[in-house]
């Protein structure tokens, strides 16, 4: 059975998912998909090089909307660059119509298995808002939401504790960007509750949250944007998804119980989010989620309202 994956958006972000879903050959056919088609083409020829330099099993090429509506996964980076000096609000609304603009293009093509995949920002939002265009099912409908957060709050507490990542068990959750939180009283060292691992009074956690949540900044200022990071989460996903792996990723799908979009970890497989792992939160923790996913949803419908 060969396996397709479509890229729509062929500037950085998607070049390099691009790149490290060939270097993985997570797909035996990666599409291409954007409406610059010069770019597109550009990326496709330089990224089939790389493909037959690093002896990859999957081939890139140029598609249409029609074929990456055809796909197995469905990945939207299409959207504005999130530059220093665009306030949200603009980044939101641009890549919003953007966003809507792609979804309506493919949706005539879409198969009944099809998982859509948004790494686009706001990315809780969007990801919201892609379910209500697609008309696909809620457990299909998946953003990159606050994986790659985790992935960092993982690496900092790592260094900081002088263990390996893959011993500490911790997840940024919520809405991700300025509201997202630190799921502390979950946390694990070496399958421990951190608490007794390490004692709250070894490691400043108001500065370790900080320091998660404003990397992405530091990165966007010094390079223009976060592309190698996302790139790897991506062919982490997607993988997950076409290998029925059942990994458990913080990822941003529909909750009923909040009525929107947010990240919370997810059991990931063919069919997509197959359901969401309930995380033991202490009382400020759960108030913060439900705060934010309440002003989260008043912000979609605000935005439905003027679009």
């Amino acid at each position: 059975m060969i396996t397709r994956i479509a890229i729509v958006g062929a500037g950085t972000v998607g070049a390099t998912a691009a790149y490290a879903l060939l270097l993985g050959s997570v797909a035996n056919e990666i599409l291409l998909v954007d409406i610059k088609t010069d770019r597109r083409d550009g990326q496709a020829h330089d990224l089939s090089d790389a493909a037959y330099s690093t002896k990859s099993s999957s081939r890139i090429r140029s598609a249409t909307y029609h074929e990456a509506g055809e796909c197995d996964i469905v990945i939207i980076t299409a959207g504005s660059k999130q530059n220093v000096g665009h306030t949200s609000v603009e980044l939101e609304y641009r890549n919003i119509s953007t966003l809507k603009s792609v979804i309506h293009a493919m949706k005539p093509h879409f198969r009944h298995d099809t998982i859509l995949l948004v790494v686009a920002n706001p990315v809780d939002v969007l990801t919201t808002i892609a379910l209500g265009v697609s008309g696909l099912p809620r457990s299909q409908v998946i953003g990159s939401g606050t994986f790659l957060d985790s992935v960092r709050l993982r690496g900092l507490l790592a260094d900081k504790a002088g263990a390996k990542a893959n011993s500490i068990g911790i997840y940024v959750l919520g809405v991700q960007g300025e509201t997202q939180f630190i799921a502390w009283s979950a946390a694990t060292f070496g399958g421990v509750p951190i608490d007794k691992a390490l004692p709250i009074d070894t490691i400043d956690r108001i500065e370790l949250a900080d320091q998660c949540k404003h990397v992405a900044r530091t990165i966007i200022q010094a390079k223009g944007t976060i592309s190698f990071g996302i790139g790897a989460i991506v062919a982490s996903i997607c993988s997950s998804i076409l290998n029925d792996k059942r990994d458990v990723r913080p990822l941003t799908t529909f909750q009923p119980d909040l009525g929107c979009c947010v990240s919370l970890p997810v059991v990931l497989g063919r069919k997509g989010a197959i359901r969401t792992i309930p995380v033991e939160l202490n009382e400020e923790e759960k108030k913060t989620l439900e705060e934010t996913a309440k002003a989260l949803k008043v912000e979609i419908e605000q935005v439905r309202g003027e679009l």
